[in-house]
C-alpha cells in the first residue's frame, strides 16, 4: 500500500492555487497548505513536513528555488517547480523536474510521479 500524498502548494496566484488544490483533493490527495510566499513555504513545509511540494517558480515575494534550497538543506522533499519559462529554473537548478504552465491534468500527473521517484 502507498502512502497518501500529503501535499504543499507554493503558488501566489490565488485563482490558479485554489484550482490545484480542488484538482488534487479531488485525485484524493491532502492539501496540507497552500504558501504564497518564499517564508510561508519554508514555513509550511516545517510545519506539515509534507510527502510532495509542487512550487511555483517565480513568487510576488521570493522565489520558490531559494524556498526549495532553504526546505532541503533540513532534508529531501519530493517536489517539482512550475513555471513558465523552463530553462530559467534548469539553469539554477539542474536536476529539477519542470512541470511547464500552462499545464493540463497529464503534465500534473506526469510531475507527481516524477517527483515521487527522485530521491536527495
Amino acid at each position: 500500500m502507498t502512502e497518501r500524498l500529503r501535499i504543499v502548494l507554493v503558488e501566489d496566484d490565488a485563482l490558479i492555487a485554489m484550482d490545484l488544490a480542488d484538482l488534487l483533493i479531488g485525485m484524493d490527495y491532502d492539501v496540507l497548505a497552500i504558501a504564497g510566499t518564499e517564508d510561508e513555504a519554508v514555513a509550511a513545509a516545517e510545519r506539515y513536513k509534507p510527502n510532495l511540494m509542487i512550487v511555483d517558480a517565480n513568487l510576488s515575494e521570493g522565489t520558490g528555488v531559494s524556498a526549495m534550497r532553504q526546505i532541503l538543506a533540513h532534508g529531501f522533499i519530493p517536489h517539482f517547480y512550475t513555471t513558465g519559462d523552463p530553462q530559467l529554473i534548469r539553469e539554477q537548478v539542474k536536476d529539477a523536474i519542470i512541470v511547464a504552465k500552462p499545464f493540463n491534468l497529464s503534465g500534473l500527473m506526469g510531475g507527481i510521479a516524477q517527483a515521487r521517484r527522485a530521491t536527495a
